[in-house]
This record gives C-alpha cells, structure tokens and sequence, in this order.
C-alpha cells in the first residue's frame, strides 16, 4: 500500500529537485514517486481516507495557514502580540497588515498541503489505481475529483499559478503549471466528473453523509468557481457563468437544503442535522474556539483557558444590527451577532461564554464577574469595541493587550460533543444562497427580495435596496469566520484599502507568493509580481 507521501517529503515531490527535507529513505511501495513508472495506487479507499485528513488536520484544519491567510488577512480579525503571546517573528501581523513575504511559513504551508491533495489525487485518479479495501471505485474516483478540484482552487484563489504532475511521465519531467482560463476548465472538468460520479445527499439524509463530498458540495464549488471566474481572468463578470452560479444554486435547493430557521443560527455549527450543512470535515473546533477566548474563560475540557489572541475590528462589528457599545441580551442585535451572558444571564449551560461577539464585561458561568489575570493587575475583562495597539512597547500595554478588542467565533465549546469535537462546516446552503444572490445582481437582476428574506429570518430589519456594498457587507454578516473574508474582500475590490492597525496596500497583495523552493524548482512557476 502506498505509504502517505505527506509524512516524509515536502512540496518540491512534485518538482525534479528536493529541497532541504528529512526522512527522505523511498521504498519500492511509494509509487507516486518510486522509479520512473508510476504503479498506480493499491488502495483507493485508504487513500482518499489519506486526503480527507491532509484537510482536516494541520495548516488546512486548524487558525492557521489556510484559514489565517483568508481571515486574519481581512477586515475581520487581527491578532495583536500580546505581552509575548502570539508575537510568533511576527507572522500574524504580518498577515493582517499585508507584509508577508514568500518565507512565511504560513504561506509555505498551506501551499505544500495543497499542492499534495494535487498530487495524491491525481495519483488515485490514474488508471492503473485500484481498490483492494472495498467502497465503490467508481464513487471514489469521484471523490477524488471533488478533492482535487477544492486543492487547485484554492491555490488558484491564492496563487493564480496552479501545478500539476502527469504521474505518468518520468520524475525528472518538469510539471505543468495551469494559469488562468487552463486552470479553470481543469478544475470544472474535475467538478463536472465529481458531479457525475459523487451520491446524491440531501438534506434530510445522515449527517454522516455530508463528511464526504456529495453531487451538492460538487455544485457549490462549481458555483463558487464561477462566481470568482471573472477575478481571475482579469475580466467583467460575465452573464454566462453567473447562470452557472444559479443553476448550480438551484440544483443544490432541489435536493432540499434551505436557510435554517429563525433562532437556529449557531446550531448550523453544532455536530447535528441542519437545513444548511452540505459539507463537513471531520477537523477539530479547537482552532475556532480557543484562540478567540480569554485566557480566564475556562471550560472543564480545557483548563487552561483561551489562548487570547484573535480579535475582530470594531469596523465589522459595527455592520451588524444592534447597540452598538455592547451584546448583551436585549441590545437589539440581529440574531447572527450572537449575544454575551450577563450576571443574570450567565449559567452552565452557556459556561458564562457567549456567542457571536463577545464585547464588554464578561463573567463567570455563577454571574460573578470576571478580571484579567493577575500578573496584568488583574483588572476587570471588559472586551473592548477595538485593538488599539498592535504590539507590546511598554509595561502599561499589559493590561490593555490582555483586554483589547471584541472576540468574534460561532462555534462555541458547551454545544453537543464539547470543544473537542470534530464538525467544522466547509461549505453550507447561506453561502450558496448569496452566491446566486450575487450572481442575479452581477447580471443586473435585483436580489432585494432574496436578501430581505435571508435577513428577516435573521433577526434583522429588511433593506430598502440592495447595492453592491451590500450585498458584501451581507456576505460579512452572513460568513464571518468561515475562511472567506479575502476572496469576497477581493472579488468586490477591498482587500487592499485601509483598515484598523493596516495601511492601504498595492494590488498586487491580492495574491500571495510563491515559496520560493517551488520557483527554483520549478522553471514554469513565475514569481508573482511584487514579490
């Protein structure tokens, strides 16, 4: 059986040079990359088990790589250094203010990841791959369409250069290098395959069933692709793909999946039955709790605390309805900011932990009030509306980093299976459902309806028009902290003006480098400009 190539090589397997690795010992058994004949996979099914944990685990699954570069790098969280904590050389304010360079590990990462979902896939892909484990071939292959078709579109998304082995040639064959209009007709190959081949899941069907792709995740991504089409082509959104968008849309409401009812919201993130939920992976919630939460916000599974480090920007907090000074029950807020326990409010079965946004004085399950920790002096935990200081430059900051800025998270630690569960929703019916909102706008149709109906159920008082800026600060209320603040960010030309604790940057940021192992590589790779 072939033994998961992402224990013991990094990225530059794809290329004919390896680059300062470890445990580079290949046995015979290793044919992706044993020889110049590839053998073929001997276990589909173990491998495709592989791929779906490269997802869940590591810089794909967790608050960094993947996740931090689509939302640290936006308007909705920045990580402050605090004291010490989350200092890191820099990284995470490198990321939020636009400064990477091609050695940020974050950066690194992700793209190795992604590039051996690529790699693994194509492998299953091939024909001389079989199954030895049971599970229908023909399923899996799809599966595998579907995986490969996520990996290369995030890297596109990221990138714009996305490459791709032929397992079939020789190991010293330089890989392709796919780019604009190429890239997309591969990954809406794969989709179109995946689509064929995947099961039809709908909504009423076992949760259990939305772990693995489904002819529905196969259609958001072709929507999403599309949607994003014009972006990376440098071009106008065109009426042709954005009929994709809606006919991929309504293909996935067919199957029954809807927007959950009112006062649902935050059970759409809990490891149950939804309206919404199309695709889950089995990655941990740890990631989308802990490092949001105060170190004294403590639950029984994690003694330690949080980790006291993401905060939102006042400037997104300000997009939804309500008082806008605090998010106490009853301060008007419409359903999706969530709401923070009081004194009387306060109870077991919240921890004392609230959901959505966490702002103002925060307390103890009991309703006794919380402080900060003693070694700040141990004054009130009161979240303010904003960050107002990057980093740590003298003693006084101690206590101000410690309480600076409202946290923002929806999968809060009390919900069934605790904060050690592993549900975290990839894609779900809400996204959809603006994606074709969009994509009538973009045709010039009015979408007012759709969105006054997504807002009534809400909790939030109905639009009297529907404008560009809407329907992304929609978006923003609808998808916050669900990795796709930078694409929509993009998409609608705002990722690179100013925001609190970032200047205004060069258009060019909206991509990211290439490492630069890979350009070295790999002659096909060009650096991306700017960088």
């Amino acid at each position: 059986m072939m033994k998961k190539i992402t224990k013991y090589i990094c990225l530059t397997l794809l290329f004919p040079v390896i680059f300062s690795c470890t445990d580079l010992e290949i046995e015979g058994t290793d044919s992706l990359i044993f020889g110049d004949g590839f053998a073929g996979v001997a276990d589909i099914q173990g491998e495709i088990a592989n791929i779906s944990n490269i997802i869940a685990g590591g810089d794909l699954g967790n608050q960094d790589g993947l996740y931090a570069l689509n939302e640290v790098s936006s308007d909705e969280y920045v990580v402050a250094t605090r004291g010490t904590d989350w200092g890191d050389n820099g990284r995470w304010l490198a990321i939020h203010r636009h400064t990477w360079n091609a050695e940020l590990q974050d950066i690194v990462r992700a793209w190795q990841r992604l590039n051996s979902i690529t790699i693994n896939t194509t492998g299953v892909l091939n024909d001389k791959s079989v199954n030895t484990t049971g599970g229908d071939v023909t399923q899996l292959k799809a599966q595998a369409s579907f995986y490969r078709a996520w990996a290369m579109s995030w890297i596109l998304d990221m990138w714009r250069q996305v490459p791709y082995r032929d397992v079939d040639l020789p190991n010293s064959a330089i890989p392709e290098v796919f780019t604009g209009q190429a890239a997309i007709d591969f990954i809406v190959a794969d989709l179109n395959d995946a689509i064929a081949g995947l099961p039809s899941v709908s909504v009423g069907d076992a949760i259990d069933l939305k772990s693995s792709p489904t002819k529905a995740s196969a259609r958001h991504l072709l929507a999403k692709i599309h949607l994003n089409k014009h972006v990376y082509l440098g071009t106008t959104a065109d009426a042709a793909d954005m009929q994709v968008v809606i006919d991929a849309v309504d293909n996935i409401t067919a199957e029954g999946y809807s927007l959950a009812v009112s006062g649902d919201f935050f059970d759409i993130f809990s490891p149950s039955n939804d309206e919404e939920t199309i695709w889950w992976s089995p990655a941990g919630v740890g990631p989308r709790i802990w490092p949001t939460l105060h170190y004294n916000l403590n639950h029984p599974d994690n003694t330690g605390g949080g980790w006291n480090g993401f905060a939102t920007l006042s400037e997104f907090y300000q997009l939804f309805e309500g008082d806008p000074d605090t998010n106490y029950v009853g301060d008007g807020q419409e359903e999706r900011r969530g709401w923070v326990p009081d004194a009387v409010t306060a109870n077991s079965d919240n921890l004392g932990i609230g959901y959505g946004f966490l702002i103002g004085q925060q307390y103890e399950e009991d309703g006794t009030p919380l402080n900060a920790r003693d070694n700040v002096g141990g004054v009130p935990l009161v979240f303010t509306k904003e960050v107002t200081k990057a980093e740590y430059t003298a003693p006084a900051d101690n206590a101000l980093l410690e309480t600076d800025g409202t946290r923002m998270f929806k999968y809060h630690p009390n919900d069934t299976g605790g904060p050690n569960r592993t549900h975290v929703v990839k894609y779900r019916y809400a996204d959809s459902y603006l994606m074709k909102a969009e994509a009538m706008f973009r045709m010039g149709g009015d979408p007012l309806t759709m969105i006054n109906n997504l807002r009534a159920i809400r909790g939030a008082s109905a639009l009297a028009a529907v404008a560009e800026g809407d329907l992304l600060a929609e978006r923003g209320r609808e998808m916050y902290a669900e990795g796709l603040r930078r694409q929509d960010l993009i998409r609608f030309g705002q990722f690179t003006r100013a925001w609190n604790l970032k200047d205004a940057g060069n258009p060019d940021l909206q991509i990211f480098p290439i490492p630069i192992a890979d350009v070295l590589a790999n002659p096909n790779l060009v650096q991306n400009p700017g960088y």
